[in-house]
């Protein structure tokens, strides 16, 4: 098709432009070939369906649901979704007997000799503290906040070591002359740095020092941050999960309101705190070596070689591993970056556990307001035998900002999915002290039914599916796999009910035994949780009548990176959306134009 233009007016401001189509070439389909514009519809609908499991066992193709009350989701209405990416999980994953699929749900699977989940950061640190003891050659940390003057261990000193982090890890350096360490921290997570007393200092003292080095890590784009929190010793041992190296985290499983050792550095005492991580060993460990030497080559142009391999063992003798000989893999999620392709392996086992659970899904979260999230498991709650959802949250996010963003987000998040809850399955609580006060939730977990275990620094938000770098752990019970199966699947449920046991307060034997009464994971969380002292309580819902679209142009929770002007006329579309639903909504008859 070939254009010319004439411009009638060359002298004077062009008002108008002259088009004639001169000729037009059509190329011929090749036989049997469907016109693009006739093909695209029953794509799209093919690739909206999702494979789910249902509770027997058969598995059976549903559609998402495409409606939120008050909402339209044709193109060219307020309804439409302007920029975002359809999020259904991969068909080739779906149809798979296996979740834990390399370029699909995660980066690699690798074997553990050992793998044991920590739960709340009183143990890890004393864990970590014990294996860096061990080191000899490297220790890679990767981090979103690092504090220098944390005690790892305040309630085991250890005789001619430092109790705080910083000069902890700078006498370390000085005993072992062949021990590297390096600190690799998010560019604007050093802003809470600086106002943290001697902790700068020690910064300062790192960044010119040989054979400790700290770096700030600037490549992500605007408005995202790296929130992997890694640390790998010697290749040999790597720990993985949701705990920062900081303050406001350390707390024991008892969450004591009273307790005297859950104060700052500053000696102020902060709130109750509940967190995991994950201790690997192996090739699995190895593996996250490579990824945090990658993420530090990024950072600073230096390539760092993995250490030869040790002889030794630096596996705390303390922590008792819940599975050996088991299949880890690693999941990403990266953004779009100077060239580099976005990974979004996180979303995507997401998606593919929610999408096969057939009884129950667990979910521990800082956040839960993903959209694509809500919607994978409003599906679910919309089937008559999908499976009962179960979340666990604070009760509100920390700080006014994050409250305003991911509060609302919540909110949204929680209508939709009430909405389409017309069984009865979905739970969402918050886990308080003796005393009744809050207790803060920022683990990161995901268990389907005994067969997925995630653990992990990616939240229930939009920014860690595909704006923030993420890394999370899992394992999955194969059936295939006859001879580690059964054990699998045991260490999956025992971690389940070892994290409602801590909540809830009870043993996890009561636990195992009120769940083989009820035979329904809500109904086992009512029939244990109290009135007062510590426990569950539910979470204030919007009721179902009060849905609203679910936001998909959030400044503060992106989807992805995107240039600030762009996002921002995201977010006033957004805006305009929720206004002509609340306006459709409260027009007298909306519902006879709805069912229209």
């Amino acid at each position: 098709m070939s254009i010319s233009i004439s411009r009638k007016t060359p002298r004077y401001p062009v008002r108008s432009i002259a088009v004639t189509i001169q000729s037009i070439s059509v190329t011929p389909l090749d036989p049997g070939e469907q016109w693009p514009c006739l093909r695209r519809r029953p794509e799209r609908e093919r690739a909206g369906r999702a494979r789910v499991h249902t509770r027997n066992g058969r598995a059976k193709s549903v559609p998402p649901l495409r409606r939120v009350r008050g909402c339209s989701l044709q193109t060219g209405k307020p309804g439409a979704p302007m920029h975002h990416p359809t999020h259904v999980a991969s068909t080739a994953v779906t149809h798979a007997a296996k979740l834990l699929q390399p370029g699909l749900t995660c980066w690699r699977v690798e074997r553990a000799a050992r793998f044991a989940p920590i739960v709340d950061a009183a143990a890890y640190f004393a864990h970590l503290r014990r294996a860096l003891l061990q080191a000899r050659h490297s220790v890679l940390f990767v981090g979103w906040e690092f504090d220098t003057r944390i005690k790892l261990d305040p309630d085991h000193p250890v005789e001619g070591l430092p109790e705080e982090l910083g000069p902890f890890l700078s006498k370390l350096v000085g005993r072992r002359p062949s021990l590297s360490i390096r600190v690799l921290q998010w560019n604007l997570g050093v802003l809470g740095t600086l106002a943290r007393g001697t902790t700068p200092l020690y910064l300062l003292n790192w960044m010119r020092a040989r054979r400790f080095q700290f770096r700030l890590d600037s490549a992500h784009p605007p408005g995202a941050s790296h929130h992997q929190k890694i640390v790998v010793i010697d290749d040999v041992l790597a720990f993985c999960g949701g705990i920062d190296m900081t303050d406001d985290r350390w707390d024991t499983r008892e969450h004591a309101d009273a307790d005297e050792r859950r104060v700052r550095p500053s000696g102020r005492a902060y709130a109750p705190f509940h967190d995991i991580t994950v201790a690997v060993d192996g090739a699995a460990a190895a593996a996250l070596g490579d990824l945090a030497r990658e993420r530090w080559q990024r950072a600073t142009g230096e390539r760092i070689m993995p250490p030869d391999r040790p002889d030794h063992d630096p596996w705390p003798e303390t922590l008792v591993p819940c599975l050996r000989d088991v299949d880890v893999a690693i999941a990403r999620t990266e953004p779009a970056y100077h060239g580099r392709t976005g990974v979004r392996e996180i979303e995507q086992l997401y998606l593919a556990g929610i999408a096969a659970a057939r009884h129950t899904i667990y979910v521990e979260s800082q956040y839960f307001a993903s959209r694509c999230i809500a919607q994978a498991m409003a599906a679910r709650l919309h089937e008559p035998d999908g499976p009962e959802i179960v979340v666990v949250n604070p009760d509100r996010a920390m700080g006014w900002l994050e409250e305003t963003a991911m509060g609302r987000g919540r909110s949204r998040v929680l209508a939709h999915i009430r909405s389409a809850d017309r069984f009865g399955r979905f739970g969402i609580y918050r886990p308080v002290t003796a005393a009744g006060r809050p207790i803060y939730v920022h683990a990161k977990v995901l268990i389907v039914d005994d067969r997925l275990l995630r653990i992990g620094s990616s939240n229930l938000n939009n920014r860690s599916m595909g704006l923030d770098t993420e890394c999370d752990l899992a394992i999955e019970a194969v059936p295939e796999q006859a001879d580690g199966a059964e054990t699998a699947r045991k260490a999956i449920i025992s971690v389940r009910d070892a994290l409602l046991g801590e909540h809830l307060n009870v043993p996890i034997n009561d636990m195992a035994r009120t769940l083989a009464q009820t035979g329904s994971l809500r109904a086992t969380i009512e029939a244990l949780r109290r009135d007062n002292g510590r426990t569950l309580v539910p979470l204030d819902e919007p009721a179902p009548g009060s849905a609203h679209p679910l936001s998909e142009g959030e400044l503060l929770d992106p989807e992805q990176p995107e240039p600030v002007w762009r996002a921002v006329l995201h977010a006033l579309a957004d805006r305009r959306r929720r206004a002509y639903s609340r306006r459709h909504q409260t027009e007298p008859n909306s519902g006879a134009k709805e069912g229209r």
